[in-house]
This record gives structure tokens, sequence and C-alpha cells, in this order.
């Protein structure tokens, strides 16, 4: 039979495909000879057995009979003993950390009959009492659903009536039935008495909670795949909640927020872990426990130094304190902010524990794409409504929302305003600008959570009287309603009312240009990373610019050319006069004047961009899409010559530019006459755009300069189209004196291209995917309507894992471009290939151009760095045999 259960002696941090993240490194710990609480992980293979059909696999069970009695031998103690009771934990743990969106179940084995025996062995009635309603709690709320708020209630009216030293023995046990008649009144019927069988409906909920909808949006969030399953933990509970000389926490090697070395977490006395996570208490510093357990908080940084040595990275730690005894619980990589992200990596570079490779690793384009969003700018800021824990960076303004429904309707941005957050408020926190809470730290469900997802959080702000129920918070003297604006830093921890202004990061500022900001720890780890990022890559990177200031922008942040500049943008605003002329022309005449007032201004244009991008390729494309954009919209332009006509006057120009509308309509105006079809179609047009690229050049040239103009001949499906065109355009480019050699390229935008990738080739240059048109034509999607109709839909039921417009289809439009890069190739060995689309500033997507061989991808100006990180780590994840970016 197939092994599904395995001691944490048998596993290791290398099987957390099978053991989950959690039990992986559980089992790390325990082989490191640390001190680990007995257990044994029930594999991810078992989950995936239980989600198909509904029910464990044949003899599970029975395997975790056998790995409980293993325990139960090494504590002397058994589940449901009468006289000194094994108590349990059960915890989940996918192969991708998942804070808080799965089940956790603790204190299985108590009972009526266990409760008065643990008060006995523990010499401890009042400790015992609370963790048997803590396990009722639990118990209801995840394997029945029973509303939170039902316990908390009458947990807080006991808190309210029993004094400073809080509930005692007699109050829990009253509480313990007022609990039962709850649980009972819900489920219909009696709280399960039967240790066992608390142990073997925890661990289906533990499986069944991987497809909870907040687990499932927590994956959709961060790119996790839905068929891994989950594992599911179980150890020997110790605890923390025994008194003074007890407690729990959460550690970090480094600050998980800006990546400083030092002690940091939070601690919580008295407590089980669940408490410090849930926020529910505020906590003291890590630096706290020197003071309460001197001997428990050296010995926990022996640890923390063994095991950040041990995993050369920040670990995030899960510890318990029972009566003087330090316990670990759970050890991970720590999620961390974009900022500490970078700063970690050099530092450890630095501490000799990783390699500049490994450094560039760990870290992502995504990350470094939050490192240039703006901060907040101080000069005559207001006085602070409060001062919390700035527990993870950034700076958020938006209307004051106090539940998560509300902030994932609103229109603009929110902060999300809670006491405390818990995992059923992740779709609040992924659609507000930023979350801020007055309980809990920088490890409670809020921080970690909104550190992993890069939102901007402020915790613990104590300060704060948060009413959701009237829809306001008070601050002192001062109220804030639902719907105010508020401002939050996440580095300071400032609340302040009203709207802050913002200015450039540190990090914007130096890849615009700012060196002087390389004083900055952050603005050093971004530049010595991504200047290894530049020294490894293969893959150029270059920008899609059609204005000066665009290309002079992108040289500014390190773009080594450009990859698609378009014409057609140069058509707009005042020049939009000069189109309808060439549209309304009447007679050869009339077109070739209005080209020939075109042709100046566009000329004036591509200098610019040339002298921007001197020495360095510049493609440029011909005009693209229909002509009709340039004109009206039709619906304008009838209700103009309607009135026109009502008033019984002449509708003039208007007229005869709605005759030339409804003349040009299509059905489909993207698969009608645009592109490679407007030039074939309308004599001279290309022609005079192919004019202007050649005396710009050579002007540049009699100027001194070293430009290198490519031109792009756009939506070709067939060789002949770009045979017709070259026919046209060459012996323009060779009428213009001192122009030089201008390469003739094509788009591979349509299927028909791509699977006619080696005819083409022999007429052309160099390709450029365009990505954009390509998935839509390959998938017959329409951009424009689908991702607003159905694409949610697609995402919610698995379909998509992520919009291919946002990431390129691997698995399709994938295999159209390998196709053509292939067999472009081998017709011309020398042509060069490139991407241009939106996907070539996508970090998974250039991986897979990357792989695929292309030469370079262009993207927007400000996502060239990015796009040059996340090429070296393409190149470096090659080297290493590893794609994976979480």
């Amino acid at each position: 039979m197939p092994k599904y259960v395995y001691d944490f002696i048998e596993g290791d941090r290398g099987r957390a495909d099978l053991l989950g993240g959690k039990g992986a490194n559980l089992s790390e710990m325990t082989r490191l000879g640390l001190p680990v609480p007995p257990g044994f992980t029930i594999s991810t293979d078992a989950c995936r057995a239980y989600l198909r059909t509904g029910a464990p696999p044949d003899g599970l069970f029975a395997e975790v009979n056998a790995h409980l009695r293993d325990v139960e031998a090494r504590l002397d103690r058994r589940l449901g003993d009468p006289h000194d009771p094994l108590l349990l934990a059960v915890r989940s743990g996918g192969r991708y950390s998942m804070p808080g969106m799965m089940e956790t179940v603790l204190d299985i084995g108590l009972n009526d009959t266990t409760v008065g025996p643990l008060a006995a062995h523990s010499g401890d009635a009042r400790f015992a009492w609370d963790s048997y309603r803590r396990l009722i709690q639990m118990f209801g709320r995840t394997m029945h659903g029973l509303p939170a708020e039902e316990f908390e209630r009458e947990l807080e009216a006991l808190r309210a009536t029993a004094g400073p030293a809080g509930p005692n023995a007699e109050q829990l046990r009253d509480l313990v039935e007022t609990y039962k008649k709850i649980f009972a009144a819900h489920v219909g019927h009696e709280f399960p008495q039967a240790p066992h069988e608390q142990l073997y409906l925890a661990i289906r909920s533990v499986f069944e909670s991987w497809n909870s909808e907040r687990a499932r949006l927590y994956r959709r969030q961060e790119h996790i795949p839905d068929d891994l399953g989950t594992a599911v933990n179980v150890m020997a509970m110790v605890f923390g909640n025994l008194g003074p000389d007890s407690g729990t926490g959460v550690a970090f090697t480094r600050d998980p927020a800006t990546g400083t070395p030092g002690v940091y977490g939070d601690y919580l006395a008295n407590a089980q872990g669940e408490d410090v996570v849930a926020g529910i208490r505020n906590t003291v510093g890590l630096p706290e426990l020197a003071r309460i357990d001197p001997v428990s908080y050296r010995r926990l940084l022996e640890i923390m130094a063994t095991l950040e040595r041990h995993y050369r990275d920040l670990c995030d730690i899960e510890f318990t304190i029972e009566r003087g005894r330090l316990w670990m619980l759970q050890t991970r990589v720590g999620k961390r902010t974009a900022a500490a992200a970078f700063v970690i990596a050099a530092q450890l570079v630095d501490d000799g524990l990783i390699t500049l490779d490994e450094a560039l690793r760990r870290v992502t384009g995504a990350q470094l794409a939050q490192l240039m969003f703006p901060a907040f700018d101080l000069t005559g800021a207001p006085t602070p409504l409060a001062v919390g824990l700035g527990a993870s960076p950034g700076a958020a303004v938006g209307r004051v929302v106090f539940d998560s429904a509300a902030a994932a309707a609103a229109d603009g941005p929110v902060i999300l305003v809670r006491r405390e957050t818990n995992p059923d408020d992740l779709p609040g926190m992924i659609a507000a600008a930023g979350v801020l809470t007055s309980r809990g730290g920088k490890t409670s469900h809020a921080a970690v959570v909104a550190r992993g997802m890069g939102r901007t959080c402020v915790c613990g702000a104590d300060a704060l009287r948060i009413d959701a129920e009237r829809g306001e918070f008070t601050a002192g003297d001062r109220v804030v309603r639902a719907g105010e604006v508020i401002s939050i830093d996440g580095t300071t921890g400032r609340v302040y009312p009203g709207e802050v202004p913002v200015q450039p990061s540190p990090v914007a500022r130096y890849l615009a240009g700012d060196l002087a900001s390389q004083a900055d720890p952050l603005v050093a780890a971004v530049h010595r990373l991504l200047g290894h990022a530049d020294a490894v890559r293969r893959l150029g990177v270059r920008a899609n610019a059609d204005t000066g200031a665009d290309a002079r922008r992108a040289r500014r942040f390190g773009a080594t050319g450009i990859g698609l500049c378009r014409t057609e943008h140069m058509f707009l605003g005042e020049r939009r006069e000069l189109v309808e002329r060439l549209i309304l022309a009447d007679g050869p005449d009339e077109v070739t004047a209005a080209l020939d007032a075109l042709l100046p201004l566009q000329r004036a244009d591509l200098e610019e961009i040339l002298t921007a991008m001197d020495g360095l390729p510049v493609t440029i494309r011909l005009i693209d899409p229909p002509l009709h954009e340039f004109l009206p919209p039709l619906h304008e332009l009838t209700a103009r010559v309607a009135r026109a006509e009502a008033l019984g006057e002449d509708p003039g120009r208007d007229g005869r530019l709605l005759i030339a509308v409804r003349r040009m309509h299509e059905a489909n105006p993207m698969l009608g006459l645009r592109g490679v079809r407007l030039g074939l179609v309308i004599p001279g047009l290309f022609a005079m755009q192919v004019r202007a690229v050649a005396e710009a050049a050579a002007q540049r040239i009699r100027d001194g300069g070293d430009p290198r103009p490519e031109i792009m001949v756009p939506l070709v499906g067939d060789v002949r189209e770009l045979r017709a065109v070259r026919a046209e355009i060459e012996p323009v480019i060779f009428g213009v004196p001192d122009a030089p050699d201008i390469p003739i390229g094509t788009m591979i935008e349509v299927p028909r291209a791509a699977l006619t990738a080696g005819e083409i080739a022999g007429a052309a240059h160099f390709f450029s995917f365009g990505t954009n048109d390509l998935t839509q034509t390959a998938w017959a999607f329409s951009r424009d309507d689908v991702e607003g109709s159905f694409f949610s839909a697609y995402l919610e039921r698995g379909i998509f894992g992520v919009s291919p417009f946002e990431s390129i289809d691997a698995v399709g439009v994938g295999r159209l471009v390998r196709m053509a890069v292939a067999e472009g190739r081998a017709a011309r060995p020398d042509l060069t290939i490139g991407v241009c689309g939106e996907h070539g500033g996508d970090p998974d997507s250039i991986a897979f151009f990357a792989d695929a061989d292309v030469d370079y991808v262009s993207c927007s100006p400000y996502r060239v760095p990015i796009a040059r990180l996340a090429a070296g780590r393409a190149a470096v994840d090659v080297t290493t045999g590893t794609s994976d970016s979480r």
C-alpha cells in the first residue's frame, strides 16, 4: 500500500512537495537536533487522494494510529488517557506558505473526562478549562463553519466581568458549557468526546480547507497551483498558556520589513500561538523576553543563528515556552517586503552565505516594481492621528472602509480599517490600497499577508478605537468616519488625516539617474543586484517608446534600444486633422498633398527619437491601426450632423467625415483594414513614413550621429505581403542621400505568420513578436471585450491560472513562438528576434522568452529595470536548472 504518513525524523527540507513546507522544515529541525515536539506528517499525496474521492485513502488512519503510538511511547502519555492525557495539535502545511489560509486545530484530545486530569497534572485548573474552550471554539469554526463572533461575544462578556486577573477556573468551566450549547445548537449534536474521532475530523478539516474560498483566492493572488494539496502535521501539544513562565512568540532572524540584522519578533506571555498571529492581544517586542526569561532568550538566539546559517536566509520561527522549556514549532524562509528582499540578499552575499547568482534568484521583478512606487512627502504633513507599527512599507491613501466586502466593492482606493484581520478578510486586503489595524504586531495575520502581497500595512495602532458597526474610529477627540480619506505610512507606522502628497522613491530616483541616492542601503543593494543581472543576462532589453521624452527616459532606465516605436501615435492630437485630410482626399493629388503635410512632422519626431537613442537600434513600426481610429466616433458624428440638419445648417466637414466613417466601418476592425493591408491599399502611405525614417537618419549622420533605425511591417500573414511592401519602400530608402542601410523586418502577430515563419524569414531581416495580437488571434479573444466579461469566471474555475494577456500562454501561444523561432532561424541563421508585446515586461514571460531563444524583449520605459532583473534571473535559473519564481 502507498505510504502516507512520515515521522518528523524521516523527512528533510528537500521533500516539501511531499511533506509540505511546514512538515519538511519540522523534519529538518528535528534532524538538526533542535527541540521539536514529537510528531508526524500526513503527506500531500493523501490530501490529493482525499480531494479526488471525498474520503480518506485506504489505510490512512491505520498509519496515523501507528505513528501516534510511537509518539505516545516517546512521551509516555496516551491520547484520551484519563490520568495523564496526551493532547495534539493538527496544522496544515502546503508546499508554499499560505499564512492563515488553511485550518489549525489545537488541544485535540480534551473532553469532559480528560480536562480534569489535565488540570491535576498541570496543577492549573484555569489553564485546563481555557484550553478546552479553545478546542470547542476552533473545532466549531473549522469543522462546521460556526460564526466566531458568537464564541467571541461570550468570551468578551466574561472578560468584562472577571476583573484584572481575568476569568478564573470556575468561570471558564461555565464558559465551556456555554460553548458546548452553542456548538450543539448549530451542529445538531453534542461536541464529540472521543479523542480519536476529534483527530480524524481535524485531519479531514485540514484537507478540505485546501479548497476553501479564501485559500483558493490566496492561491490565485500568489499564482500557486491548485493541484498541490496540503500536508497535515500532527504533533504533541506544548503549552504557552501555563502561566507567567510560559508563552509563545514569533521571531525573525532579520527585520522582515527592512532587512536590518538584529532581533525581531513578538512575544506573548501565558498564551498559545494563535493568540500572536491572530493579533487579538498586543504583544511585547522579542527583546523583552530577555528580561522575562533570559535562559530561554539566549537559547532562542542560538537556534536563530543556527537556522539562518543552515537555511542561508531570513528565517521566520514560531516557538513556545512551556514553564521555562523552549520548543520550536515551525521555521520557514520568512516572507519579507520588497525592500528587505534586496537588502537581505546583498547582506548574505557579504556574509559569504550565498553567491551573487543566488542573491539574484532571491529577488523578483515584481519586488523591484514595488520599490519604484512613490513615498510620502512629509513637508507640511498634518499631525498624525496615531502611530502604530510599520508592518509593510509603502505610502497608501484612500477612503476608510471597515469590512472586507466594502473594500472589494469600492470604486477607487480604500484603506481597510479593522481591529485585527483574519483570513476571511483576504478579498478586502487584496482590493485595498492599504490595511490599518489597532491590534497585532509585525507577525500578526495582517502584517504577514500584507507583506506577502506587497500591500502597505500599519498594525497595532492601539490609540485608535474602532467601531465597525457605527462605521467610524476615534483617535483622541478626532472621529473618522467611513468614506473619509486617510493616509498610512507602512514604514513609520504613522496614520495621517486626509491625503498626504507623495514623492518619488529613492529607488525610482536612482533608476532615473540620481547616483547620489546610492548611499541608501536599499538603493545600493538594488544597484548591485541589477548590475549583476546585466552582467549575466543573455536577453537584451529594449523599450517601447514613441516620443523623444520616452526614449530618453528608457535610456536612463537601462534600455539598449527601442524595440517598438509606434508611428501612429505621432498622428494624434492636433495632427488628426492631417489624417482626416488623407481620408477625405479626392484623387491622387489630394492624397499626395496630405502625405506631404505629414512627412516633415513625422521626420522631426523620428529625428528626436534617433538622437535620444544614438548608437542603439530603434525599431520603427509602420502604421498599424485602422484609419477610422483617427476620426471622431460614429455616434458622435451622427449626433453632430443630425443636430446641424435639424437646425437647417450645412453639416460641412462633419457630413463628409460621417460618410467616410460609414464607408470605412468594419464589424471587426482588428481583423480588417489595418497594418500591412493599409500600406498596400493606400498608395504612398508607407512610402511617406519610410522617407521620414530615411531622411531623419540621414540628417543625424550629417550631424555626426550614429542612428540605427529598423523598419518593421505590421500584421504580415503571408510572405508575399512583405515582398510587396519591400518592393515599394526599398527604392525610397536608396533615394535619400546619406541614408544608412536600414533593415526591414516584420511583426509575427497572427498565427499564419508563425506557421509560415520559414518563408517569411526569407524576406525579413528580423522578427518581432507582437504577443498582444498573437494572443488575441490564437485564442480568438477580443482583448477589449473579454477581460471585463468572462475572464474572472475563467480564473475562478481554474481554466486560467493567470490571464494570457498578463503572462504568456506557454502551451499554446508559446508553441507558436518556439515554432517561428526555430523555422525562422533555420531559414536565416542571422535572424534577430525580439518581443514587443505587453509580455515583454512580465517577469514570468521573460523567463519563457529567454528559454525560447529570442534575442531581446521590449517593454514600457518604466518596466525596463524590471525586465533587466528578470532577464538576469532567467540566466541564472538556466545555470542552476530551476525556474521557480516564488
